[in-house]
């Protein structure tokens, strides 16, 4: 029974592991300003094929 406790043990941790990386992805998304959002779409529309 012992090895159910350690596979437990690593669940929680991977899911643990896995908010910590949506989160840091979270900040770096929400540190652009509006105006630099629309420079980089603008930037990738006009870089698309058949634009």
């Amino acid at each position: 029974m012992r090895w159910w406790k350690m596979l437990g043990l690593a669940g929680i941790m991977g899911v643990a592991a896995t908010g910590v990386v949506i989160a840091r992805a979270e900040r770096r998304r929400r540190a652009y300003t509006p105006e630099e959002i629309r420079t980089r779409l603008r930037e990738r529309a006009e870089g698309a094929p058949g634009a």
